[in-house]
C-alpha cells in the first residue's frame, strides 16, 4: 500500500481529459492519502461533463466515505478557482491552496505550481482566453486531436516554462524547510534534485503520456500509465461521450459515489 498517490490536470470538461484511464488508476492502486493536485477541472462549465467524468468524481466521492479511512485531499489549481467549493461539498473533499504532511522523517509540500509560473500570474486574462480557444477547437480538431495536443505541448514548454516552475518551486520547498515538493500545471511529470530538495512533477491526464505518483517506504515513483494493456483488459464498447444527459450522468455519479452505502452507513453511526 503506497502512503500516498498524487495525480494532477485531469482537466475534466475538456474532450481530451482521460477521466476512465485515471478512475482505472485509483481502482487498481492502494494508497492511504490520494492528492489530486490541481486542475482536476477545465473550466466552469459542468455541461462540458461527460459520463466518464461523473463516473471520476463519483469514485472519489466513494473513496472519500470516513470508513475508507483513506485521506482525499484537493489543492486547488489555476483552472479550479471558483469550482473548489462547489466541488468539494459534492464529493466530500477538503481543497487547500497548500498541503504539508510529513512521512518517513521527511516534510513534503504539494502545491499546483501555477503560483511560479510568471505567465499566467502576469496575463490572468489572456491565460482564460487561451482556455477558451483550447476548448474550442477541441470540438473542431480532428478525432486524434493533433491541433489541441500540439498547443498544449507548445503552451507547457514555451508559456509555462516547466524548468521555471521546478525552480520556482524549489525555492519554495527551502523557504518552507520541506524536503520534497510536488507540482503538477506543466503536463511534463520530472524529477529534479538542488541542494538536497527534490521536486516533482505529476504531469497530466490530457495528452499521449499519462502519468502519476506514489509515496512509500521506496521513495517517489513516477509512474506511467500503460494504455495498451488497459484497452487490452476492457471490452470494446462505447463509452458515451454525449453531452446534454445531465440527469442520466449525475444519476452515475450517485451510483458510483455509494451514496446509498453512504446513506446507510451514516444512519448505522448515529
Amino acid at each position: 500500500m503506497y502512503n500516498t498517490l498524487i495525480l494532477s490536470d485531469l482537466h475534466l470538461g475538456a474532450e481530451t481529459s482521460r477521466a476512465r484511464e485515471a478512475t482505472h488508476v485509483l481502482k487498481e492502486n492502494r494508497f492511504q492519502r490520494l492528492i489530486l493536485l490541481g486542475d482536476i477541472f477545465a473550466d466552469l462549465n459542468f455541461a462540458r461533463l461527460t459520463k466518464e467524468h461523473w463516473k471520476f468524481l463519483g469514485y472519489i466521492r466513494k473513496l472519500s466515505n470516513p470508513k475508507r479511512q483513506i485521506e482525499i485531499v484537493w489543492v486547488e489549481g489555476n483552472h479550479d478557482h471558483g469550482l473548489t467549493d462547489v466541488m468539494s461539498h459534492l464529493v466530500g473533499v477538503r481543497v487547500y491552496q497548500q498541503y504539508e504532511w510529513q512521512y518517513g522523517g521527511l516534510r513534503h509540500v504539494a502545491i499546483h505550481g501555477h503560483q511560479f509560473d510568471g505567465f499566467q500570474v502576469s496575463n490572468l486574462r489572456l491565460s482564460k482566453l487561451g482556455t477558451s480557444l483550447y476548448l474550442k477547437l477541441q470540438k473542431l480538431d480532428f478525432k486524434s486531436k493533433p491541433i489541441v495536443r500540439l498547443i498544449d505541448r507548445m503552451n507547457t514548454r514555451w508559456l509555462r516554462m516547466s524548468s521555471k516552475v521546478s525552480v520556482g518551486a524549489l525555492h519554495h520547498a527551502r523557504q518552507h524547510q520541506a524536503d520534497r515538493i510536488f507540482c503538477g500545471h506543466t503536463h511534463e511529470a520530472i524529477h529534479v534534485e538542488k541542494d538536497g530538495v527534490q521536486y516533482y512533477n505529476a504531469g497530466g491526464w490530457v495528452d499521449s503520456r499519462l502519468t502519476y505518483l506514489t509515496v512509500d517506504e521506496q521513495g517517489v515513483q513516477i509512474h506511467e500509465f500503460d494504455q495498451h494493456e488497459h484497452h487490452a483488459r476492457i471490452n470494446d464498447r462505447d463509452s458515451s461521450q454525449e453531452r446534454g444527459h445531465a440527469d442520466s450522468s449525475f444519476a452515475d455519479f450517485a451510483d458510483d459515489a455509494g451514496l446509498f452505502e453512504d446513506v446507510e452507513y451514516e444512519s448505522v453511526g448515529g
